[in-house]
């Protein structure tokens, strides 16, 4: 686990480091992700870490399990719960950081078989912020032998957890810029395709969007890749 030693400061600033550069990378959100408890695991020490996200931006939240670096595949997939449901539950309801030193006799920790199969035995499950105090996911790190996190050992699991959660809102509004944007360039092309349909064929505006969507869903194409054929085909 995590000591106060110049090796232990210099690889916990290593790790923001990491997750820092990833915010202006140009990975996917689940690359991200990936990162993100693979250094927090490696930094802290820990067995395995786990990344939960909220999702949606109205009540009632889902909380889905999205990353891990040593679960079994099975457990990763489709694990969701509500808020205050288990200790991910309550983290984000509370807002506040959970240490469990003995997972087993915590009411709240549903995942006890889980726990036995991999040998854990303590955890800390801590908020994930942005501005506004906004949590948008939870980070969890497990120990395979009882252990209780110092105050210390929380700061530094939380300030490693807001800084992801920072990394995780830019890659999500870089997707949603990429994704409008790719959307208007298609409009824009859709739009330009048409006028050359209507002056060819001699269709309507109507007339000549049908002909793309039904081009675009006989061929298994983007109307984008339709409106380009037409394009180039009017250029040769």
């Amino acid at each position: 686990m995590l000591s106060k030693t110049q090796d232990t400061y210099d690889s916990y600033l290593k790790a923001l480091m990491d997750i820092s550069s990833a915010i202006t990378s140009d990975l996917y959100l689940e690359d991200i992700l990936k990162l993100i408890v693979m250094v927090t695991a490696k930094v802290t020490g820990v067995d395995i870490c786990s990344l939960w996200l909220v999702e949606g931006d109205e009540e009632p939240y889902k909380i889905r399990l999205k990353a891990t670096q040593a679960l079994d595949p099975d457990y990763v997939k489709d694990r969701v719960l509500e808020v205050r449901e288990g200790v991910v539950g309550f983290v984000v309801a509370e807002n506040r950081p959970l240490i469990v030193e003995d997972i087993f006799s915590e009411p709240r920790f549903k995942e006890k078989e889980m726990a036995r199969k991999l040998g854990l035995a303590s955890m800390v499950s801590v908020p994930m912020n942005v501005q506004n105090n906004k949590v948008v996911g939870v980070l969890n790190c497990f120990t395979s032998h009882p252990y209780c996190f110092t105050e210390t050992e929380v700061n530094l699991i939380t300030t490693v957890a807001n800084q992801a959660a920072v990394a995780i809102m830019n890659t999500e509004l870089m997707v949603k810029t990429r994704v409008i944007q790719e959307e208007l360039e298609t409009r824009k092309l859709v739009e330009r395709a048409k006028e050359v349909l209507m002056r060819r064929r001699n269709m309507t505006g109507d007339q000549a969007h049908r002909w793309i969507q039904k081009r675009s869903m006989d061929s298994r194409k983007s109307m984008l890749h339709v409106a380009e054929a037409i394009l180039l085909s009017d250029e040769l």
